[in-house]
């Protein structure tokens, strides 16, 4: 990228840096890790729209990790799993008009909203909020929430699933999972938009393409999309515990994997059994998975997986660690 230059006087090329920066978040200093672009040549700082957004987001993303508080992705999901529009929503809390519309844009709850949010995501709780206190929804949407909630509540082989990958995915939002805890229905979804995009989609490469997604989203908007952790294995970052995963989308009837043998070689191919679903990526989400596939549509597993070898996040680390999403600053797709 070419950039006119005021101290050099010319259009110069630019390079990105890795750079520590405070940032005042609610009266209290964040430091992180910032993408500065630089004029190659002097050095001269330039703007990067693009670049001081994702900053300050993995700021106040930090500053959310030290308090405990919801992310804007995960106060929508809230809202959206009892079917309330962000105005509904802030009748129901007896907030004003824009409050919800701020927090899922990004702006930080104090903490007493954060703990009633936190309280409202179990259904029964909500039923509790709903009859134990004076809301501003009429009778037909008290009437149309509750029964949603209802149908959330004995919808107990939903739930006791849900209950089962959180013993293994953690809800807590890090930097190890790009700041997102684990979402269920995104991974899924990520995982049919290559299964259906792809001819023959072998699960190795299914796994690196994951890997690329949530690391370049995570680069670029400070989160990642799925919440999942990625571990250094030797055919290159995989998700954590992606048996479980893959033998859960199996048993939901998403996708599963079917072993066939191609001249001697046994190969993992991964079958969608689900229609790619709508709503649960964003369209930033799919746009990031778009280019991923690009890219990588004329590689085969092993052609992706010696690529992903020469990643700083995989070459620093040592078989079955982490690779923290700090490292997609190191990425660079060309």
């Amino acid at each position: 990228m070419r950039t006119y230059c005021e101290e050099c006087g010319k259009e110069v090329e630019t390079r990105i840096i890795t750079k520590r920066e405070s940032y005042d978040v609610c009266g209290e200093t964040i430091e992180v890790d910032a993408q500065v672009l630089v004029c190659a040549e002097c050095g001269e700082e330039f703007y990067s729209e693009e670049l001081d957004n994702a900053t300050l987001v993995w700021a106040y993303n930090e500053y959310r990790r030290r308090h405990k508080l919801l992310l804007p992705e995960e106060i929508k999901k809230i809202r959206e799993q009892y079917g309330l529009s962000q105005r509904s929503f802030a009748k129901l809390l007896n907030w004003g008009d824009k409050t919800i519309c701020r927090y899922e844009n990004g702006s930080i709850q104090d903490k007493a909203h954060n703990s009633l949010l936190l309280f409202l995501r179990e259904p029964e709780n909500m039923r509790t909020y709903l009859t134990e206190n004076e809301v501003a929804l009429n009778e037909r949407q008290k009437g149309k929430l509750l029964a949603i909630v209802e149908k959330l509540e004995q919808n107990e082989e939903y739930r006791a699933g849900r209950r089962f990958l959180n013993l293994f995915f953690t809800k807590v939002p890090c930097e190890e999972n790009g700041y997102r805890a684990f979402d269920y229905d995104k991974f899924c979804a990520m995982v049919l938009f290559f299964a259906h995009r792809s001819t023959e989609l072998l699960k190795t490469k299914l796994m690196k393409l994951l890997n690329y997604s949530d690391m370049i989203f995570y680069k670029e908007n400070g989160i990642s999309i799925s919440g999942v952790r990625y571990a250094h294995l030797p055919y290159g970052p995989v998700p954590e515990n992606f048996d479980i995963l893959l033998g859960t989308m199996a048993a939901d009837h998403i996708a599963y994997i079917e072993v066939f043998y191609d001249n001697g070689y046994e190969k993992h191919q991964v079958i969608p059994e689900e229609e790619m679903p709508e709503g649960i990526l964003s369209e930033n989400e799919l746009a990031v998975l778009e280019r991923i596939y690009n890219k990588f549509a004329s590689f085969g597993s092993v052609d992706i997986s010696n690529y992903s070898h020469n990643e700083k996040g995989y070459m620093e680390t040592k078989k079955g660690e982490i690779i923290s999403y700090a490292y997609a600053k190191d990425i660079e797709l060309i």
